[in-house]
């Protein structure tokens, strides 16, 4: 699958799946745009994709402010004449309990995750509307915004947040030929290796070289970060252009769509609902119904060793 011609900014790139999504669009004939807050890993990352023949420049800024969005756009267009792809890729951690959660640990996790794909987005947005061709608008989720995850009030609000802010753009953006999906990922990277089930998988994966266990890339959807990097090139593609408004996760040998919040159990009463009606109403038709909260816990076979309790909690902080 080719993309010749097409230009990509993939923010937060400089290194784990940012750099892997950036590697795999050049590969696949794109001109890639490198961002990241560190300079030497923008750097690196550019000279990365070079080297193997790809195209690619860097811009080395933090994203959630709108002048550093435009100037993501404005270094695709003046280096490479247009723009075809926004990946909102960058994202932080600082996790906490809620009870424990400062408003220093909050505003900062939103401001990068979704504030920071507000900004790129948008100014993707302008500029591809003005240009007349349709585009790809890819933003990042998670599962902790699908489910919710322990110790990440803040990164689960905006990953949820921005699977909502897809489904938004989905409806303002069709008639502009411009498609908005939330990839799901999983992966083996440095977030990952702090997940006690996890990280003895991993860390015998990069000391071999073998294959992450199948229990852990079928069951727990997780494999490397190259095993996300094609859904990307796909949904970047001309293969992709009826797909919008969607959440599709990929890990492992894991392809997945993931259902949009939905009416699930409705009951009807005349005249409205009393405190009293709904406490008779709710054992017999709304119990039953209840949905499951949190990402489960990783379940590897016998031999491997014991899952932690609680969720997947990725990049857990202290509790």
């Amino acid at each position: 699958m080719r993309l010749t011609g097409k230009v990509a900014v993939v923010t937060g790139s400089g290194r784990g799946l940012g750099l892997g999504y950036a590697r795999a669009l050049a590969a696949a004939g794109a001109a890639v745009v490198v961002n990241d807050i560190d300079q030497v890993a923008v750097s690196s990352a550019v000279g990365s994709i070079t080297a193997s023949g790809g195209r690619a420049v860097g811009v080395t800024a933090a994203v959630g402010d709108a002048g550093s969005a435009s100037q993501l756009v404005d270094t695709a267009v003046e280096q490479f004449g247009r723009l075809d792809v926004m990946v909102t890729n960058a994202g932080i951690l600082r996790d906490r309990v809620l009870w424990k959660m400062t408003d220093d640990d909050f505003d900062s996790v939103i401001n990068v995750h979704l504030r920071g794909t507000f900004t790129c987005a948008r100014a993707a947005a302008v500029h591809m509307r003005a240009q007349g061709s349709g585009g790809r608008i890819i933003v990042v989720s998670s599962p902790a915004g699908q489910r919710g995850n322990f110790g990440q009030t803040n990164y689960a609000a905006a990953k949820a947040g921005i699977a909502a802010m897809a489904r938004t753009w989905a409806l303002e953006l069709a008639r502009a030929g411009i498609t908005v999906n939330a990839v799901v990922p999983v992966a083996a990277t440095e977030m990952t290796k702090t997940i006690p089930a996890f990280s003895p998988a991993i860390e015998e994966s990069e000391r071999t070289g073998a294959p992450l266990p199948p229990w852990l890339r079928r069951d727990e959807g997780m494999g490397s970060v190259d095993d996300v990097t094609g859904l990307i090139v796909f949904l970047s593609s001309d293969e992709a252009q009826n797909i919008t408004g969607q959440a599709i996760g990929i890990g492992g040998d894991r392809l997945t769509l993931w259902s949009h919040p939905t009416e699930k159990t409705v009951a009807f009463t005349d005249g409205g609902w009393t405190a009293e009606a709904i406490a008779t109403e709710w054992p017999r038709t709304f119990a039953p119904s209840t949905e499951t909260y949190g990402i489960t816990a990783p379940n590897p076979p016998a031999e491997s060793p014991s899952p932690s309790s609680g969720g997947l909690g990725v990049g857990r902080g202290t509790s």
